[in-house]
């Protein structure tokens, strides 16, 4: 089933990420449109979707193992894009998404202040 087009939405904090984890949008919306996994968000109605930074890393060689993840919430007429950031492991499907601490916080005090 295809999804329609929405237009992409960036909030500050995603913005705040990607410079402080080195991500660009370019490597986000390729996270976006072809995941290795999809869970759902620990914001409510979000989805956290997440690729492996280097493939490569897995065998052996490359650049160090770990996951780029990616937070977004859908409405009728746009997707907005939440948070992104790096985890340097492998995590583990089904287990609750590895998000670290700061970030947590951050969202859950952006939620908080919103209602």
């Amino acid at each position: 089933m295809l999804e329609k087009y929405r237009k992409i939405h960036w909030t500050e904090h995603v913005k705040l990420k990607m410079r402080q984890y080195g991500l660009s949008k370019m490597k986000l919306m390729n996270v976006l449109r072809k995941p290795d996994r999809k869970e759902e968000g620990i914001a409510v109605d979000t989805t956290a979707v997440m690729k492996t930074a280097n493939p490569a890393s897995a065998k052996g060689y490359g650049r160090a193992k770990g996951e780029i993840w990616l937070m977004y919430q859908d409405n009728q007429y746009f997707r907005k894009i939440i948070s992104a950031w790096r985890y340097p492991g492998i995590s583990k499907p089904g287990e609750s998404i590895p998000i670290p601490k700061e970030i947590r916080e951050e969202l859950e005090k952006q939620y908080e202040s919103g209602r």
